[in-house]
């Protein structure tokens, strides 16, 4: 035949617009881009953005280039699910979030029906991996670990002082808060007051007023840090002067754009600052460069693409059993340093520590 018939030809064009050069692996971004904790949301894109990008620049994976799929989940457990929902039928491999544990819980199931492998930058509640879920990780610790150090400090330090823990009812800011409490009993230090609140509120008066009322001079808030602001801004303004301790979410400038001087001399829990390992130099530079601070869980969010990129890598497919071995049993060089995960997903070492906030800047203890 000396022609090809017109559905060979087409079948030629079809094969050729699929070129392996030109296929593409679809993974997902899930976090507040909108609502009360979009500036963390903002942080969390930032990091996949530019971990998608330097990963196609080197070739993708598996000689793919990676496509990012955003989701808004606005800090909403139902708008979280829709957001599963939607990256699910979309078709990805990959989810890297959600911000919140709340959101976290409320999309895991989701994700892992669907055989999706998940890694969260910033969910620390003890609970996520402890509901076996393989396909589950993240690259930050645990609440109950940083309570293990909130709970010791406060009991070396204040422990013949009126202590109050308050919390948000979130499970990120009433699981601190309990861990904290419960940990700081073991010690023999009692609380004088515990007691929840409602979070998003412009006046924390009410609250304010039993802090008064029990006489509390040190205050440990399990919360995120625009409410932790707020509370210690209008207890300064109302002459209270109790220390403010709290957990890893206050490392973020909106807490001393919002608190003012009077965030000045709180104490929290972080990790060892991302920005000042020695294998993020490079990317912290890159950031910079374009005007962008990476604070927060912005290094923990490349970091977490990394992870999985090698994963892939050394499992030479995207089969997500495949993957997930290969994330149980190898460790990763990421710009948090080498990462290894254990059984259930949490990472085999992390560490925190304390952090000052001292002129609208927390400095390391």
């Amino acid at each position: 035949m000396k022609s090809l018939s017109a559905a060979l030809r087409l079948l030629i064009v079809l094969l050729i617009s699929i070129s392996p050069s030109q296929a593409e692996i679809l993974i997902g971004f899930a976090g507040p881009l909108t609502g009360p904790r979009a500036w963390s949301g903002q942080q969390f894109q930032r990091g996949a953005e530019q971990a998608v990008a330097d990963i196609n620049t080197l070739g993708g994976v598996l000689g793919q280039r990676l496509t990012l799929m955003v989701g808004d989940d606005a800090s909403d457990a139902r708008q979280a699910q829709a957001v599963a929902r939607k990256l699910v039928a979309d078709g990805v491999s990959l989810v890297i979030g959600h911000r919140s544990s709340d959101m976290t819980n409320a999309a895991a199931s989701i994700y892992a029906d669907a055989g999706v492998i998940q890694i969260t930058p910033s969910s620390t509640n003890p609970a996520l991996t402890e509901k076996g879920i393989k396909t589950f990780f993240r690259v930050c610790g645990r609440d109950d670990q940083q309570a293990i150090l909130a709970a010791g400090h406060l009991h070396q330090h204040w422990s013949g002082k009126n202590i109050g823990i308050v919390h948000d009812g979130s499970s990120y800011g009433l699981g601190l808060a309990q861990s904290t409490r419960d940990l700081l009993n073991a010690h023999g230090t009692r609380e004088a007051l515990f007691l929840g609140f409602d979070p998003g509120q412009l006046d924390y008066g009410d609250l304010l007023s039993e802090v008064k009322s029990k006489g509390i001079e040190v205050l440990y808030i399990g919360a995120y840090s625009a409410e932790s602001a707020l509370i210690v801004r209008q207890a300064r303004d109302a002459g209270l002067d109790f220390q403010l301790v709290s957990g890893d979410a206050l490392h973020n400038s909106d807490f001393g754009l919002i608190a003012g001087d009077a965030g000045n001399g709180a104490h929290f829990t972080f990790d060892i600052d991302p920005r000042t390992r020695p294998a993020a130099k490079s990317i912290v530079q890159r950031f910079r460069a374009v005007g962008y601070e990476p604070e927060g869980y912005t290094i923990h969010t490349y970091a977490a693409l990394q992870v999985w990129t090698q994963a892939v890598e050394k499992a030479a497919t995207l089969e997500s059993d495949a993957v997930v071995k290969a994330m149980h049993s190898q460790s990763f060089d990421t710009v948090l340093g080498g990462l290894s995960f254990d059984e259930k997903g949490d990472l085999t070492q992390h560490v925190y520590t304390w952090y000052l906030w001292r002129d609208g800047v927390p400095t390391r203890q």
